[in-house]
């Protein structure tokens, strides 16, 4: 069972503007529940995994979804969570400035479930992000339903 205060939202997000702009976008959707925010993909691992400062964490309190900036060694962070069988079922939203990225294609051989991009016009990324958001929460409860019957 998962606590109360577990975390619902992991954002791997280098850029402190395009965090906040996150963090605002799911904080207008009511979407913003217990989010965690790590500057790099290396405090993503430790994280997960509860390591190095987060090792009093408890790795059975896995995120719901994950939103990874592309940018910062993100096909790395990638290829170490699916490759765990903890972590590799964990919906993992890919976060790019372009569609055109070459890398893009590869998060998703690799298991990436969608991606955002990072628009100039601050309405069309709520709404990107409210979308994902809500599809992903209700697959998510939906599941968790199916579960428990």
């Amino acid at each position: 069972m998962i606590s109360k205060n577990a975390i619902e939202i992991l954002l791997v997000e280098d850029d402190e503007d395009d965090a906040r702009l996150i963090y605002r976008a799911l904080k207008g959707k009511r979407l913003l529940n217990n989010l965690v925010h790590l500057k790099d993909g290396n405090q993503a691992i430790d994280f997960l995994f509860a390591k190095g400062k987060f090792l009093e964490r408890k790795v059975s309190e896995l995120p719901k979804v994950i939103l990874l900036d592309l940018e910062m060694n993100g096909i790395e962070v990638l290829k170490k969570i699916r490759s765990d069988e903890r972590t590799s079922e964990i919906p993992i939203i890919i976060i790019t400035s372009s569609k055109e990225n070459p890398d893009l294609q590869t998060c998703f051989q690799l298991g990436a479930s969608s991606y955002i991009l990072k628009p100039v016009i601050f309405e069309d990324f709520l709404n990107a992000i409210a979308e994902l958001g809500c599809c992903w929460f209700v697959l998510k409860e939906s599941m968790n339903k199916m579960e428990q019957n």
